[in-house]
């Protein structure tokens, strides 16, 4: 696709988008945290940084586990804590985003609210909170909600997913 190696993404609670994006084949690295853009957007939402091989995994991919993995097409009073977005850290990424954006819209028959912005700022979050998943897999909460999410990876991505995941 591309030479895209790093993206941000936000949508749901970071450390789901974490664990989704961890178990994917090709990202070599997943920072959790808050992302912050430009007004308005500029205030903090939960979200993550992901440093990728794109000869492994492409940006569309990427992308697409990104909206089927969140509430990427519901509005809901949540939304500053968890904006959908898609952040780029170069100007020249946001066509190339806005394009796979609007195809995968059409192709899963979806109207998507989620964003594409510049990253402006990161926040990682506490030691303690980083590797949610990897570190609590029993947990009620990873069965409640990421267990289901890698579920949904499974199934849809199974070539991409590692297989100690």
């Amino acid at each position: 696709m591309g030479t895209i190696s790093k993206l941000g993404f936000g949508g749901g609670c970071h450390w789901c988008t974490e664990a989704v994006f961890q178990a994917l084949h090709g990202v070599e690295k997943v920072e959790q945290g808050w992302i912050a853009s430009d007004v308005p957007f500029d205030n903090f939402s939960e979200g993550v940084v992901v440093d990728f091989d794109s000869s492994i995994i492409s940006s569309d991919v990427l992308i697409e586990v990104h909206l089927l993995t969140h509430s990427s097409a519901n509005e809901h009073s949540m939304r500053d804590k968890y904006r959908s977005a898609i952040y780029y850290f170069d100007q020249k990424d946001s066509p190339v985003l806005q394009e796979s954006l609007a195809r995968l819209s059409i192709e899963n028959q979806s109207r998507y609210i989620t964003k594409i912005l510049p990253f402006r700022k990161f926040r990682l979050n506490a030691e303690n909170q980083l590797n949610y998943y990897s570190k609590n897999k029993t947990a009620p909460f990873c069965q409640v909600y990421i267990s289901p999410k890698l579920a949904v990876l499974r199934s849809r991505f199974a070539a991409k997913v590692r297989d100690d995941f």
